[in-house]
C-alpha cells in the first residue's frame, strides 16, 4: 500500500523502513491491459485456476497490474462455459485478498472479442461460429459471465447491432467497434447508441478511402472515440503509428498487446482460443490471417516511444491510465496515489522497464 508520497526532506523515511534507491530513473504506475488472450503458455478461455495464476505472473513481469481476460470467438457451448469459469475466477480474486498477492496482475474484467464480428473483417475468427447480435444471445453471455464483461467488439454495421450496443452500454459495459467492414454512417450510428472505443486500430477494419472515409475514418476522425493499438511494428507501421499519435493524442490512445499463448514462448503451435496458431519469428499466423500477438506491454510502450518520441508521462498514460478512463477503473489503476496498492514499475532511458514493484514487491524474472 502507498502511505505517503513526497520527498525524503517532505517525508522523512520512517526508522526500521528499508531505503530502496532506483538511481534517478523514472518511476510510473503499473500499465493496464485491456485487451490479452493469453500468454506463458496459457490462454484465458482455460478458465482455470492454473491459466490465470500463470498469465497474472506473466503480464505482472511486464509491468502490467491489471487486465481484462480477451475471450475469442467460439462456440456458444465453449464461450458460455469460458465466461462462466472465468466470472468465478475473477469473483475469487476480489473476494479472497489471498489471490490479491504480489508478483500477480489481477484479471478485473472479461472483453468478449466476439462472436458479433463482421464476416468481411473476422481475421482469424471462424466464421461458422459468428453470430447476428440480439440482445437475448448477449444476455446469455452477461449471465455466464456474472456480470463480469466490462468491454465488447463489435461490428456496428450487422443487423441488430445498435440495440445491443444501447443494452451493454445500458448495464455498464463498455462498447468497442472492430473486426468491421462499416462505412463511415455505419460506425458513427455504433457510436451514438453507446460505443465508446476502437478495436485494435487499422487491423480488421475497412481500408480507408477518401470518399468513403469508413469506420477508419471515423475512428480517427472522432475526438471523442478511444482507440486501441497493437504497437509492435508488425501489426502497424510505426509511420502509421505517428499518424494516429498525432489524431487520436495522448487523451485517447490506449496501448493494447493482443497477446496470446505463446507470448514469452518459443516458436511452435499454440492455441488461440480453439484455434491452432502458428508462431514463427514472434509473429503469430492461423490460415494466412494474423492471429494476435507475441508483444509484451513494456516492449509496446518502449516501441511507442521509440516510433512517436512522445514524452514518456503520456506514453505511461495511454498504457495505464487510459484504458483505466475508459473502463471506469481509473479508480484503482493508472496513477500513483496515497491509499492505492503499491503497483509501478521503474523505467530506464528510452521507457525501457527496468524493475517493476508489484504489492510493494519487487517482481524479477
Amino acid at each position: 500500500m502507498i502511505s505517503s508520497i513526497g520527498s525524503p526532506e517532505e517525508r522523512p523515511i520512517p526508522a526500521g523502513a528499508t531505503l530502496v534507491d532506483f538511481g534517478g530513473r523514472v518511476l510510473a504506475p503499473a500499465y493496464f491491459d485491456q485487451h490479452v488472450h493469453g500468454s506463458g503458455g496459457f490462454d484465458v478461455m482455460e478458465a482455470t485456476d492454473e491459466a490465470l495464476t500463470g498469465v497474472g505472473r506473466f503480464l505482472a513481469r511486464h509491468g502490467v497490474a491489471g487486465y481484462l481476460a480477451t475471450t475469442v470467438t467460439a462456440s456458444m457451448e465453449a464461450t458460455l462455459a469460458s465466461l462462466s469459469g472465468l466470472a468465478k475466477l475473477i469473483e475469487r480474486r476480489s473476494k479472497d485478498r489471498s489471490h490479491d498477492r504480489a508478483g500477480e496482475a489481477l484479471p478485473v474484467g472479461i472483453h468478449l472479442e466476439g462472436p458479433f464480428l463482421s464476416h468481411e473483417k473476422r481475421g482469424v475468427h471462424s466464421p461458422e461460429l459468428l453470430l447476428t447480435p440480439t440482445v437475448a444471445i448477449f444476455d446469455k453471455f452477461w449471465q455466464a459471465a456474472e456480470g463480469h464483461i466490462r468491454l465488447i467488439t463489435i461490428a456496428p454495421e450487422l443487423a441488430n447491432a445498435e440495440e445491443v450496443i444501447a443494452h451493454a452500454t445500458g448495464l455498464g459495459v463498455r462498447v468497442s467497434l472492430g473486426h468491421s467492414n462499416a462505412t463511415m454512417a455505419e460506425a458513427r450510428a455504433g457510436i451514438a447508441a453507446g460505443a465508446v472505443s476502437a478495436t485494435h486500430t487499422f487491423n480488421a477494419m475497412r481500408n480507408f478511402n477518401q470518399r468513403e472515409p469508413g469506420i477508419l475514418g471515423v475512428v480517427l476522425d472522432e475526438g471523442s472515440l478511444f482507440a486501441e493499438l497493437i504497437c509492435d511494428g508488425y501489426h502497424v507501421d510505426a509511420s502509421a503509428v505517428r499518424l494516429f499519435w498525432k489524431v487520436k493524442g495522448a487523451e485517447r490512445t490506449i496501448l493494447i498487446t493482443d497477446g496470446m499463448s505463446a507470448t514469452g514462448m518459443p516458436d511452435g503451435m499454440y492455441k488461440l482460443g480453439n484455434l491452432d496458431v502458428e508462431v514463427i519469428d514472434g509473429k503469430c499466423m492461423s490460415g494466412g490471417s494474423i492471429a494476435g500477438s507475441t508483444l509484451t506491454m513494456d516492449r509496446a510502450v518502449e516501441n511507442f516511444h521509440s516510433f512517436t518520441r512522445a514524452g514518456l508521462g503520456e506514453v505511461v498514460g495511454v498504457a495505464g491510465r487510459n484504458p483505466a478512463r475508459m473502463l471506469g477503473l481509473d479508480d484503482r489503476f493508472g496513477s500513483l496515489e496515497v491509499g492505492r496498492r503499491a503497483d509501478f514499475v521503474v523505467l530506464g532511458e528510452g521507457g525501457g522497464l527496468r524493475e517493476v514493484v508489484s504489492g510493494g514487491e519487487s517482481v524479477g524474472d
